[in-house]
């Protein structure tokens, strides 16, 4: 039997292509004809297998969440493993900094996502958090890591250093850029510190609700 000219069309295919445009290129570049053209095939049969771009990208979200390491939920204290669960979030949303508004919305009915959040509102229910409590650590959590991958503050200033003449304490704003990394990942980890210092302060001191 003489073999096909091109790979069967599958889920997985349109998902790895559509992941693949999105990091390169943004979400907007991700449409259903584009992807029908990366993947050499006629725009119709994308409609075989989702019918909307929508559909695609909460694929694609689903299987970056999947990257999330929640094993840490098992065997560790919660304060180390919301610790390293959020190390974990950051990392893979650093690698893939343009499915981050998608994933800020929630899980939505993303399975990957919806065990995410199980695993953490668990650990913190089973450490002795209440209901409420628990909730509102999850959330807030959730915008650490998301609101620190959804943009830069060093490239959130201009190259000109004159724009900075009438503000001392800016004059070297214009040198964040150079220093992404160390000023973005460095606030990451400083309110990530912060955060479960405070809570963890909260927790001894029996305020748990």
């Amino acid at each position: 039997m003489a073999r096909p000219r091109q790979a069967l069309l599958t889920k997985e295919r349109i998902v790895e292509a559509a992941a693949a445009l999105i990091d390169a290129e943004g979400l907007d570049a991700c449409s259903m004809r584009r992807l029908a053209t990366e993947l050499g095939v006629q725009g119709p049969s994308l409609y075989n297998h989702f019918a909307t771009k929508a559909e695609i990208v909460d694929a694609v979200a689903e299987v970056v969440v999947a990257q999330v390491d929640i094993s840490v939920f098992h065997g560790n204290d919660w304060r180390e493993a919301l610790r390293l669960w959020a190390k974990s979030y950051h990392a893979v949303l650093a690698a893939h900094p343009n499915i981050v508004p998608v994933l800020a919305t929630g899980p939505g009915r993303r399975p990957a996502g919806l065990a995410m959040a199980e695993a953490v509102y668990g650990a913190l229910i089973d450490a002795g958090w209440s209901r409420a409590r628990a909730t509102h650590i999850g959330a807030l959590m959730r915008y650490l890591i998301t609101g620190s991958a959804l943009g830069s503050f060093a490239l959130g200033f201009d190259a000109d250093p004159e724009l900075y003449d009438h503000y001392p304490h800016l004059h070297r704003a214009h040198e964040l850029a150079a220093h992404r990394d160390a000023v973005d990942e460095g606030a990451f980890q400083l309110g990530l510190d912060l955060l479960i210092t405070s809570l963890s302060d909260r927790y001894d001191l029996g305020v748990r609700r």
